[in-house]
């Protein structure tokens, strides 16, 4: 992917920082919107009220009478893992809470699609529940929370995602995204949303007296908030200052040691050490693994990874995610082959692809298509949508977005434009899902088009590296890398500290099969050799006869044997042509 270098603009005099701060971390805070010291502060006394949350109070109103009345209660949750943590923490924190039975269910994406459905409320009436909770979904569910009620069963939907024009009627709707709800954080993941409603639940059960009667020691829900950096950064929402302090709290208590056995098996059977855990961690070793279950099993074997309290138990469930994540990639490279033998035929036939890209195999495994728009998207920066054959003859997609395109409402156009295309959609700015008839597949892809080109110009189809600007030669150093570290959690719109400079290139070489390693050096200081490292590069290129590169990278500490060393993270380079 070709992609320009842009450093952030910056103005020092608009920050109100302490005065010992390094003007590094004040160029990187504020580029990211932070303009003081408070922001960094992730405590969670900080965290917003959830007074302001439209429905919490119902909702707890219904929960009170549920526990008090020991009635069942069941969870209905996504095949993500931000349903799989939030189906797991609502089970736990339910129990801890006192509640009766509590059950969860989640639907098979292959036999019943997404969310609560009416044929999902028939397998639900065979668990008997009181109560349904849904979590991370339901709040586009009009009909399945429809045939809940008239089955007798009393709903409260906990979703993050987007509403459309209609709310479903359920008995009570916790979403800070849902209109005239003043939650000042829009950006919770739906573990996130279930945290916050049971957190006040456990507020009101305590205000009743409900722990002195019954003798139950009223849990800390901070000790749930493993399960919310998980989920939370796993589902790809901006990390905002309320995401960031779930995000550092949790990460705490997994770093010490305080998780779910699951969460330990899992960094375990990755080889990682848990103990040094972030949210690339999260991002690329855990969620994947539970992921993969839902994406091509069942994503049961992860719930159940996270909520069992045996650690044998949790080791062998870890080892069955992960040994499902490794046929995810196989599964994974085969399509991105294929897709990709398709694009570059359309290439060499001399038509400029399209701005937005409508991908479709008969052949293609329908969960792994939206990781499949991912690398697309990544390759070409273009939106993408890679469709398979779902049921009933409809095929089913997922999309992904680049900056400036929300992929939901450019769906939403071509709904309205044309009403019988799609069968079904929803989603967030950067992702969304959907269904069509397969006969109306290239009708689609021109709509499809048509609403891209009218929301996007040309000027956004080129990829930006957006840069932190260049580093002062003393400040290629340890202490450097340590106070960058110290400002995370880093992750989705609030992204880890990017630089970028020329170097000269003293030794590269291939390790790994396509991996470059490198000894570079600032050119204002020849004398200071550092070692740096690019992943995937082009081995047709690389390595090449060239004395001086652009680089654009990360500074990271490296760990070997006990070891500690700088190392320049390259997420993109090129040559510098010699004058």
């Amino acid at each position: 992917m070709n992609a320009i270098i842009r450093r952030r603009p910056v103005d020092l005099s608009t920050g109100r920082f302490a005065s010992n701060t390094p003007e590094i971390l004040q160029r990187v805070l504020l580029g990211r919107g932070v303009t003081s010291d408070q922001e960094l502060d992730h405590r969670l006394a900080r965290l917003h009220s959830p007074e302001s949350m439209r429905g919490v109070d119902a909702a707890v109103a219904l929960l009170v009478e549920a526990v008090r009345s020991q009635h069942k209660i069941l969870i209905v949750g996504d095949f993500d893992a931000d349903g799989a943590t939030s189906s797991t923490l609502a089970v736990l924190a339910l129990g801890a809470l006192g509640a009766g039975p509590v059950d969860y269910l989640v639907p098979n994406r292959f036999e019943f699609g997404y969310g609560l459905t009416p044929e999902i409320v028939e397998v639900a009436r065979e668990y008997q529940p009181d109560l349904l909770i849904t979590v991370d979904n339901g709040i586009s569910s009009i009909d399945g929370v429809a045939a809940a009620r008239a089955a007798g069963l009393k709903v409260i939907v906990t979703d993050h995602h987007l509403p459309g024009s209609e709310l479903p009627q359920a008995d009570a709707i916790v979403n800070p995204n849902q209109p005239d709800c003043e939650f000042p954080s829009k950006n919770l993941a739906g573990v996130g949303v279930i945290f916050y409603l049971l957190s006040r639940l456990r507020t009101a059960l305590q205000a009743s007296g409900w722990f002195d009667e019954t003798g139950i020691s009223a849990p800390n829900m901070a000790e749930y908030l493993d399960l919310v950096a998980l989920g939370t950064v796993a589902d790809l929402v901006p990390l905002d200052h309320n995401n960031r302090v779930l995000v550092h709290q949790g990460i705490a208590r997994i770093r010490a040691g305080r998780c779910r056995p699951g969460i330990q098996a899992l960094m375990d059977v990755a080889g990682r050490d848990l103990t040094r855990l972030s949210t690339t961690d999260i991002g690329f070793i855990l969620g994947p693994r539970i992921n993969a279950a839902g994406r091509l099993d069942d994503i049961g074997t992860g719930i159940r990874c996270l909520l069992t309290r045996d650690p044998q138990e949790a080791r062998e469930l870890a080892s069955e995610l992960d040994g499902l994540n490794r046929d995810r990639k196989a599964i994974e490279a085969g399509m991105q082959r294929e897709a990709m033998a398709a694009l570059e035929q359309l290439q060499i036939g001399g038509d400029e692809l399209p701005w937005s890209l409508c991908l479709y195999d008969a052949a293609w495994h329908q969960g792994v298509v939206g990781i499949l728009a991912s690398r697309i998207k990544e390759k070409f920066h273009r939106p993408v949508i890679a469709f398979a054959d779902g049921d009933n003859s409809l095929i089913k997609g997922s999309a992904r977005s680049i900056p400036g395109l929300h992929i939901r409402d450019a769906l939403s156009d071509v709904a309205a434009a044309h009403p019988h295309l799609i069968t079904k959609f929803g989603g967030h700015a950067m992702a969304a899902g959907l269904s069509l008839p397969a006969e109306n597949l290239s009708a689609f892809t021109d709509a499809f088009e048509a609403a891209v080109r009218n929301r996007l110009s040309e000027s956004q189809l080129q990829a930006v590296i957006d840069s932190d600007g260049e580093l002062q030669p003393q400040e290629f150093s340890m202490d450097t890398a340590a106070q960058l570290r110290a400002c995370a959690p880093w992750g989705q719109a609030f992204p880890e500290p990017q630089f970028d400079g020329e170097f000269l290139l003293l030794q590269q070489r291939i390790v790994g099969e396509k991996h470059l390693k490198m000894v570079v050096a600032p050119v204002a200081e020849p004398q200071r050799a550092l070692d740096a490292i690019a992943f995937n590069i082009d081995t047709d290129f690389w390595p090449a006869q060239v004395e001086r590169v652009h680089l654009a990278f990360k500074l990271d500490i490296n760990e070997f044997r006990g070891r500690q060393s700088l190392q320049l993270m390259v997420s993109h380079l090129q040559p510098v042509a010699e004058v």
